[in-house]
């Protein structure tokens, strides 16, 4: 037996039950892994809920030092006096004066913020910081703070006026112990009206601060901890060299936001915590040979358990394989016997017998199915001679009919024509198969419904394809003469057909013939159904047509249908001149309606009315004085668009697409010359409105109504306008301005609730609070409680 024999023999039934036993082997040593797995991951998962818990700690207390850090910058932000300073026009003496009380309300802060070590105020229009107590230019601030001769003053400069606001970042104290030894905060305030810096917050907490709370991570895990900011720069770390502080520090800032909480890099485990108040970022690494060290008893336990059950299934295996097989190699040598050519075509034992007891059945089936094919292909083609007028078939049609179980009940036929209007799409949830099979599946299934429905109403009917059309030529019952019971039943079927195939997705328009006798009158059907179908055009698809609907006698009275006077045509280029699209639309369409309301239009004068309504469209734009403007140039192939329109409703539908953007053309060459002269009306009107409220929010009187009659307009008018400029309403801006100065109050002058809703224009405490709530999410007392 050589290889290659042997490589065959794989699909044998003896391999297949080796590796179901096999199989059955896998268990008890899946089990064991899976119980392996299962410690293991306990013991982590303990290991890393004590990791986390501490972890977690650490960040609640530097949290803590930061949210105070973060309170101290908002209030320094919005400290009255410092907007006062940074942002009024006022002269140099006054700006000194306001300057000299707002470094002695610092000091108030100082004593509020014990655990903040320093903080200052930039004041880039003077060239000076504000400290708690006194104001220094910039040089002597930088000597007294910073001048440790690890910074410079540019660095000083660029760290503090370019940095990214709200920024954690490190910076040298001249009162700490080591370089670098303190965490800066850096807030930048709001440009001023010219757009030029005011000023910066810098709020500074000193490195011990940090380090107290990390100094029980090493001594209770073996750990190390370190602190990144929002760029992942580093500004605490007690992670020696010695432990890959590089390939650490590379993994940590490698996860940026999408860092996991816990992953593995190299000999360690990495725990990563979010501060849940800043920017900044906690990551924990945790030697992992503390995990595997409890785990090695688990491991060696497992190993013994394992080789025991290969060692014990391996005989049980043999022992049956040999026992089960023997009765299979007896059945496949007796078949083998029998057919020597495929003797070596099957290497696995019950496929070979499967094969060879439905290989009869099989051949049966296929040669049935051929027949049926043909029988479908013959009976089409003899339907479409019969359609078509053909009545020289070398074979009598009574004979035929017999042939392909067509049953003639009556002399009478009529026409029903299918035509799917979205096949394209239909084919698109047909993957897998050509367009071939599936046109022949669509086929298969309009075929057998509307056949059955012919069937109902007693009629018999037969369905063939031609044209890129279903076809159904309905042999009428002789049972009843009424000729309104026949259009009944015709449209009937038409009506169940398109709503049954509805549940499949397909788009149906129908057409139907009149009735006729003989079998030459069945060619006269099939064209007047075609000629119905024809007035699609004009009445649109999915909908169903007869012939007798569109059939013109000499006594009708049909009007001559076209109805577009010079009048009309240029009051319609008046309105889109004026690039009114809705009157515009209206128009159009009422000109439409009056035109293919009439009983039944040419397609011919139909096609001309539309193509007249789009040279309409270009004489506007002509006249606009564009002939070669922008609407015409992004819309290359709009001509060929409504040319391959199949009916009237599409080219209605593509005309107000284009009337839609000649409108919009004309109405934005009306308004480009007034939109910016009113855009900078708005604007200043809105900045005097502003300051109209800053100076007189603690009028209790004042509303959107009285600040309205201020400027000589309604009320409403103005807040629309200022809402317009600003994103906000009139009144929405009032109340947040005194919740603002309400907030300053409560926190700076300590005033009580009643004083301070009276000072900010609130008569009513209880709708102060009200009011308060709203904006703020809480009580005045809450929030005055809070700070």
């Amino acid at each position: 037996m050589n290889i290659r024999s042997i490589w065959q023999k794989r699909k044998s039934i003896i391999v297949t039950w080796l590796i179901s036993y096999c199989a059955v082997l896998f268990v008890p040593i899946l089990i064991s892994l899976i119980v392996y797995s299962q410690s293991s991951a306990a013991l982590r998962s303990e290991i890393h809920r004590a990791n986390d818990s501490l972890l977690k700690q650490v960040g609640y207390t530097i949290d803590n030092q930061v949210d105070q850090m973060k309170r101290l910058t908002m209030e320094l932000t919005w400290n009255a006096r410092l907007q006062t300073l940074m942002y009024s026009s006022r002269t140099e003496a006054n700006a000194q004066f306001d300057a000299y009380q707002l470094v002695k309300e610092f000091q108030t802060y100082q004593t509020s913020y014990a655990s903040i070590d320093e903080f200052y105020v930039t004041w880039e229009r003077e060239h000076a910081v504000l400290r708690s107590g006194n104001v220094r230019d910039m040089k002597t601030a930088f000597a007294t703070l910073h001048d440790t001769g690890q910074m410079s003053y540019e660095d000083w400069l660029a760290a503090v006026e370019t940095s990214e606001h709200n920024q954690f970042t490190l910076l040298p104290l001249m009162d700490a112990g080591a370089t670098q030894s303190s965490i800066a905060y850096i807030t930048h305030l709001p440009k001023d009206l010219n757009g030029r810096q005011a000023g910066t917050v810098v709020v500074m907490s000193d490195l011990a601060r940090f380090q107290n709370a990390i100094k029980s991570i090493s001594g209770f895990s073996g750990g190390y901890v370190l602190i990144l900011n929002r760029n992942n720069e580093v500004l605490l770390s007690n992670l020696p060299k010695k432990q890959g502080e590089e390939v650490i520090l590379q993994k940590v800032r490698s996860g940026g936001e999408e860092m996991p909480t816990s992953m593995k890099s190299g000999d360690s485990e990495i725990f990563y915590l979010q501060s849940s108040v800043s920017d900044l970022k906690y990551a924990l690494v945790i030697p992992s040979s503390i995990y595997w060290q409890k785990a090695e008893y688990v491991r060696k336990l497992t190993l013994v358990s394992v080789l025991i059950s290969v060692m014990g299934a391996g005989v049980l295996t043999w022992f049956f394989m040999r026992r089960n097989y023997s009765p299979i190699q007896k059945l496949v040598e007796s078949l083998t016997d029998k057919n020597n050519d495929e003797e070596h075509a099957e290497w696995n034992e019950l496929n070979f017998i499967q094969r060879a007891v439905s290989r009869t059945r099989s051949e049966k089936d296929k040669i049935a199915m051929q027949l049926q094919m043909h029988h479908n292909v013959l009976r089409s083609n003899m339907l479409s001679r019969l359609l078509k007028g053909r009545l020289d078939s070398p074979i009598p049609y009574e004979e035929a009919f017999k042939t392909y179980r067509m049953e003639q009940i009556s002399d009478d036929y009529a026409v029903i024509l299918f035509v799917i209007e979205n096949d394209e799409s239909l084919y698109e949830k047909l993957p897998g198969i050509d367009d071939n099979e599936r046109r022949r599946f669509l086929q298969f299934i309009i075929s057998n419904v509307v056949e059955e429905l012919a069937g109902r109403y007693d009629h018999a009917g037969y369905v063939a394809e031609m044209d890129d059309m279903m076809v159904c030529l309905v042999n009428l019952t002789c049972g009843s003469g009424d000729e309104e019971q026949y259009k009944k039943d015709l449209h009937e079927i038409a009506t169940e057909a398109q709503r049954f195939l509805k549940r499949y997705d397909m788009d149906l328009t129908v057409a139907i013939s009149g009735r006729h006798s003989t079998l030459t009158g069945i060619a006269a059907a099939y064209s007047e159904a075609v000629d119905a179908m024809e007035y699609k055009m004009v009445l649109g698809k999915k909908g169903i047509i007869t012939y007798d609907d569109i059939r013109k006698t000499p006594t009708d009275a049909v009007p001559f249908g076209y109805h577009y006077p010079l009048q009309a045509e240029q009051q319609l280029i008046n309105l889109i001149k004026s690039g009114d699209f809705e009157q515009a639309s209206a128009f159009m369409n009422e000109i439409a309606d009056r035109n293919f309301q009439q009983p039944m239009m040419n397609l011919t004068l139909a096609k001309c009315f539309m193509f007249n309504l789009v040279g309409t469209m270009v004489k506007a734009i002509n006249e606009l004085g564009d002939g070669k403007g922008s609407v015409l140039n992004d819309n290359p192939n709009w001509m060929n668009g409504i040319m391959a329109c199949d009916t009237v409703q599409e080219m209605r539908q593509e005309l107000h697409s284009l009337l839609r953007d000649v409108c919009a053309f004309a109405s934005a060459r009306l308004e480009s010359n007034m939109t910016h002269e009113r855009a900078e009306s708005i604007r200043d009107l809105s900045a005097r409105v502003a300051g109209y409220i800053g100076e007189n929010y603690g009028d209790s009187n004042m509303n959107v109504n009285t600040i309205g009659e201020h400027f000589d307009l309604k009320g409403s008018y103005l807040s629309k306008l200022f809402k317009t400029q600003t994103g906000e309403g009139l009144l929405d801006y009032l109340h947040k301005y005194r919740i603002a100065e309400a907030k300053r109050r409560m926190t700076v002058l300590q005033e009580s609730v009643s004083d301070v809703s009276r000072a900010v224009g609130y008569n009513d405490a209880a709708t102060f609070i009200r009011v308060f709530k709203k904006y703020e999410g809480i009580t005045p007392g809450k929030y005055k409680e809070m700070n």
